[in-house]
């Protein structure tokens, strides 16, 4: 990567350098009690610009439910930094192999979760359209997504280097 973390965090309006470190974010995260995520150390990585961080599988284990954020004594847009630390490692070619299946499903579908014929049938079941208003329902709009998706280039980002 060839500018620092800090830098590039700092220019996106995300400046960990008033983190004191206390722990209140890890402490409070329902994900690290059940997960490694450890969102204290994967901040304080990003500060001293251990790049390693950026490959670190935890980063991919926040639920992005903003607990940690709202808690930060500090305010700390902390949820918001591991996004961008995120972004900033697909962008160096770094992702789990469960969320470039889920992009890969966006791209082919539409959706992250397709319709199989057993929802399908659950679905009339209860009474509802087998296929809901989505892109799935009217393939014009599924190729627009694509489209857009590659002007994007979204395909590219997502593609296993």
């Amino acid at each position: 990567m060839s500018e620092e973390l800090p830098k590039v965090l700092k220019d996106a309006g995300l400046d960990l350098l008033s983190c004191m470190q206390c722990g209140i974010c890890t402490g409070s995260c329902p994900s690290g009690r059940h997960t490694g995520l450890n969102t204290r150390r994967i901040l304080r990585d990003a500060r001293k610009n251990r790049i390693s961080v950026l490959s670190d599988d935890a980063l991919w284990l926040c639920t992005t439910c903003y607990t940690c954020q709202e808690r930060c004594p500090r305010e700390i847009p902390i949820t918001d930094a591991l996004l961008e630390l995120r972004r900033l490692a697909v962008k160096e070619g770094f992702m789990l192999p469960e969320h470039r299946k889920v992009s890969e499903m966006v791209m082919e579908f539409g959706h992250s979760v397709p319709l199989d014929e057993e929802t399908k049938q659950k679905r009339e079941e209860l009474g509802l359209d087998p296929i809901p208003e989505t892109v799935q329902k009217y393939p014009e709009a599924l190729q627009e997504v694509r489209n857009l998706l590659k002007a994007c280039k979204f395909d590219e980002l997502t593609a296993e280097k």
